[in-house]
């Protein structure tokens, strides 16, 4: 059978000897990618394995090249794009508005300088994050690629979009060295800034799944996934389930396709994952923000499709490549709730993820939203800290 495999693959090597360029050009372009289901590495090699998982790898192919797949009998299925989650961008200005934003107020009880979140580290997987932003610098502790032509460039993590660095700023904004900057949730909190998607907001879920493994085995506590699609990744479930096995906890957007109930986005919609929801200033839930199935099912437990906080995600004012930015969605409600746990981390428990999991429970439950109970709209409902 090996003699069989290396003939034909000399008789198309014309297919596979561009490969590598092929690649390359498909990974920047937004071309096809495939999750090819084996486990012999002659193929990783044949067709460029971009990620390698333990029942197969992912690869950027031409049409020729997915012929040749099916050709040679390989189960090959087409991997999934997410996207971060729209949101609408009100302003842009050099200077904040106002240094302790509106939601860091609501949350902490006060309209104090906010203080917390040392020892935590929080992986932001997003658009990038503007290193060099004076709010963000002091904060960022490892900065890694997954959307380039290697499939990981550690060192630079560059925010072509804008998004990225606006949820960093809610996690974890420290004021600036001048002390004039913005304020996050948990300032003294540490940043990995994991760029996962495009300059279009485009993210495949193989970066997606590598990026949530790489940032557990680098000691993350917290995950923020400010993205989603309509439907589960079996990769980037797979990567949830490794990295809360490994203690992190992961946080995501529950998408701004609402008011409908199970509207929920993946992964938010995993019961391992935290769904966050967006209210305004007034604490109503925005009409767009996505509702989960909370109704139907057991009342305070997590199940897939529940949906499990809500928190600020309007008008929500924060850092922004070279500057500062209002914008509006669920994207901006999840790392209030990353921050909020970085925050009250419960260091001393013997499982501290399920805890501060808990303990935001907790919270939400001291401040329902109506309709009262565990709703599709807000779950438990606003985390405020008491």
């Amino acid at each position: 059978m090996k003699t069989r495999i290396f003939a034909i693959l000399a008789a198309v090597s014309v297919v596979l000897m561009p490969m590598a360029a092929q690649a390359a050009t498909l990974s920047s372009t937004g071309g096809s990618r495939y999750f090819i289901q084996t486990t012999k590495s002659i193929w990783e090699d044949a067709f460029g394995a971009r990620n390698e998982f333990s029942d197969g790898f992912t690869a950027d192919l031409s049409g020729s090249q997915l012929w040749l797949a099916k050709l040679m009998g390989l189960k090959v299925y087409p991997v999934k794009r997410l996207n971060i989650l729209p949101d609408q961008v009100i302003a842009t200005r050099p200077v904040p508005t106002h240094q302790i934003p509106w939601g860091v107020s609501l949350l902490q009880g006060d309209t104090s300088v906010p203080s917390g979140g040392a020892s935590i580290s929080v992986a932001i997987l997003d658009t990038g994050v503007q290193v060099t932003h004076p709010d963000l610098a002091d904060r960022i502790t490892g900065c890694k690629d997954f959307t380039g032509n290697d499939p990981v460039t550690d060192g630079t993590c560059d925010d072509d979009n804008g998004h990225g660095t606006h949820v960093a700023g809610i996690v974890a904004a420290d004021g600036g060295t001048d002390g004039l900057g913005i304020y996050g949730m948990a300032p003294q909190a540490s940043i990995l800034a994991y760029k996962v998607c495009a300059a279009n907001g485009s993210c495949w879920s193989d970066d997606i799944a590598v990026a949530i493994r790489t940032a557990a085995d680098n000691g993350a506590n917290i995950i923020n996934l400010s993205l989603g699609s309509d439907s589960v990744s079996s990769l980037i479930s797979d990567a949830v389930s490794y990295a809360t096995a490994k203690g992190s906890l992961v946080v995501a957007a529950a998408g701004n396709d609402g008011p409908y109930p199970g509207s929920l986005d993946y992964p938010a919609a995993l019961p391992e994952v935290v769904a966050v929801g967006a209210v305004d200033s007034s604490e109503k839930v925005a009409d767009w923000s996505s509702r989960g199935i909370n109704d139907t099912t057991d009342p305070y437990t997590v199940q897939e499709g529940d949906i499990e906080f809500a928190a600020p995600g309007v008008n929500v004012e924060s850092t922004y490549p070279d500057g500062y930015a209002i914008l509006s969605g669920t994207s901006m409600a999840s790392p209030y709730v990353a921050g909020l746990a970085a925050r009250y981390w419960q260091f001393g428990a013997a499982h501290p993820a399920e805890a501060t999991r808990e303990l935001l429970h907790s919270f939400a439950k001291s401040h329902d939203l109506p309709p009262a109970g565990d709703d599709d709209a807000s779950g438990w409902g606003l985390p405020i800290a008491h």
